[in-house]
């Protein structure tokens, strides 16, 4: 239905969406999305609408005719599916690019364009589906990328497809539980799944006493409050007030987080965990999974390590002093190895990718960022998690998995990495792959998002310059599914966000679709540069306690991480090993 500036009247949608057979309805126009090319619908009297064109290139009543440059620009942009086939093919022109200034030209090229697409300041949240002070300043929310679907809709999703949304639990049972599991084809592990969950766990904390759309994460970044606590109260339980360490306790002569007993912190642990068996750690929630209190041990004695060396360096600084600045180093190893060893790895591209703020310093970037909805909900990767854990030789099934904090001081941080870096992880998209014990946190998160009217599958799309899908066969590449999926939904742009984003057809070789790596890379990369360490006041030596501290910063890697922190070096990666892997010890001067 094409829109006029002048007074439309709905009569054939009175009847359709309202049932009112002797009035005339006036439908909000803005409910079928007519702006394009991120242009703004403001709706005027009753059935009027406006597409605020301002600096998107385009004008036109819809924003959909292309300005001079802008026309250029679409003429010459290769579409996402070449740019990955390049970047993840033809390893001799890599090869060489990785070793030329050519490189740090592509990552300025990847950061900035991939940033460029997150507004900043940021824009809408949850209440409000206008630019206002409260959206900008209220830091309790997350922020919205689009704004929530208008409430007077006649449909869930705007103006299309069906009336009611699908039970959530039909969808997860239907297109989304595991029949078999589906390893990830390009090789990720368990090592991988457990570092995702417990990196986006400083940032991902969802304030559900408030109601949905709140946070707890109110540093909306790489803080590491999953370490040290999000509370000032919480930071002084957990650290020793002694060299600016954190408490810890020995068992057979390792490090390992504290118990509740000697940093009295709040952590969900069910009653049947006792006190003495309850471990402390930055983030509440880490106690359910042996793989998170691996990480909450890997990043404790990695801070205990660097507090020792920066108090050899400075033998005059104080308790406080030694923490905080610990607390920046850890922060910008953490920015370093999720860079060049975790988006490498789920990237599969052959560009090196390397993590040098000095690449921004000469182009427009602002240092600050705002976690999104949208991002909170496109990161629940539950077809990660496999049907059992395989360690030391032992099946472990998921009823002697969750909350046994003894698992970690059984088997020891240099087992239990070398059998998580072992096993692999689940491929994410396609569907089928979820495992039953995350069923209903997959039905939780359709819940969330239809409560927070989130907008339809095809206008993130089209926010993030993807076509939007003209049909269901071509959004899963196969036609069972998408027979199914059109009988639920009616139409293609009435999809949901999070369920089409784990049913989207995956890329050849690859862990996910388009959609998922499109969207998730810019929320990342933003997120990680905007961090207040990589600006031009803080990327700086005497920042990290000089020279040497810079240098832990700088060269950083998931394998020093865990094997400076061990008593031997174990097999380390995101990757699963090769088929002709040979274990070889690795000592610390090697490193």
């Amino acid at each position: 239905m094409l829109f006029q500036q002048k007074n439309i009247k709905y009569e054939v949608s009175c009847r359709e969406f309202w049932e009112c057979e002797f009035t005339v309805c006036h439908l909000n126009p803005c409910c079928y999305y007519p702006c394009q090319n991120r242009g703004i619908c403001v709706r005027y009297g009753l059935d009027r609408y406006e597409c605020d064109c301002t600096r998107t290139g385009f004008y036109g009543e819809n924003c959909t005719i292309p300005e001079f440059w802008s026309q250029v620009y679409q003429l010459l942009k290769p579409s996402p599916n070449v740019v990955h086939y390049v970047l993840t093919n033809f390893d001799w022109l890599w090869d060489i690019i990785n070793r030329t200034f050519l490189r740090d030209w592509l990552m300025h090229k990847v950061l900035t364009v991939r940033a460029n697409l997150i507004p900043s300041p940021p824009t809408y949240n949850s209440k409000y589906d206008y630019l206002n002070w409260e959206a900008y300043s209220n830091i309790t929310y997350y922020t919205r990328i689009l704004p929530p679907v208008p409430r007077d809709c006649p449909k869930p999703l705007g103006a299309k497809g069906k009336m009611k949304l699908p039970d959530p639990k039909l969808l997860v049972e239907k297109f989304m539980l595991r029949r078999n599991f589906r390893p990830d084809p390009q090789g990720t592990n368990l090592m991988f799944a457990f570092f995702a969950q417990h990196f986006t766990h400083q940032f991902f904390k969802t304030h559900n006493r408030l109601g949905l759309g709140f946070t707890k994460g109110l540093a909306h970044g790489v803080d590491a409050g999953h370490i040290y606590g999000d509370s000032l109260d919480r930071q002084l339980d957990l650290r020793l007030h002694k060299d600016g360490k954190l408490k810890h306790q020995v068992v057979n002569g390792e490090i390992y987080p504290p118990t509740v007993l000697d940093a009295p912190v709040k952590m969900n642990y069910p009653p049947s965990v006792p006190p003495e068996l309850q471990l402390a750690i930055g983030q509440e929630v880490f106690g359910l999974l042996p793989g998170l209190s691996l990480y909450a041990t890997l990043w404790l004695r990695e801070h205990n390590r660097v507090c020792d060396i920066l108090k050899q360096e400075h033998p005059t600084w104080g308790d406080e002093q030694l923490f905080q600045t610990t607390r920046l180093i850890i922060i910008g190893e953490t920015i370093r190895i999720v860079i060049e060893d975790y988006v490498q790895h789920l990237s599969g591209y052959r560009l090196k990718l390397h993590f040098d703020p000095a690449l921004l310093f000469t182009s427009p970037f602002q240092y600050q960022n705002r976690i999104a909805v949208e991002f909170n909900q496109l990161y629940h990767w539950h077809p990660l998690m496999p049907d059992s854990f395989h360690i030391a030789g032992e099946e472990i099934h998921y009823p002697q998995f969750l909350f046994n904090t003894s698992i970690l001081t059984h088997y020891g941080v240099e087992k239990l990495v070398d059998a998580f870096s072992a096993q692999p992880a689940g491929q994410i998209g396609g569907g089928h792959n979820i495992h039953p014990v995350v069923r209903k946190v997959a039905e939780g998160v359709i819940i969330e998002s239809r409560e927070l009217r989130l907008q339809p599958f095809n206008e993130y799309r089209k926010r993030f310059n993807l076509k939007p899908y003209t049909s269901f066969s071509e959004f899963t590449g196969e036609k069972e599914m998408a027979k199914e999926l059109e009988k639920l939904y009616g139409h293609i742009d009435a999809l949901e966000f999070y369920p089409a984003l784990l049913l989207e057809k995956t890329r050849p070789g690859a862990i996910f679709g388009e959609s998922m790596v499109e969207m998730g890379a810019p929320f990342s990369l933003k997120g990680l540069m905007g961090n207040p360490i990589c600006s031009p006041e803080y990327w700086k030596p005497s920042t990290f306690g000089g020279k040497t501290g810079f240098d832990i910063v700088n060269s950083a890697t998931l394998k020093k991480l865990v094997c400076l922190n061990t008593k031997w070096c174990p097999y380390v990666s995101f990757h699963t090993p090769p088929s002709d892997y040979k274990q070889q010890r690795t000592s610390h001067s090697e490193l």
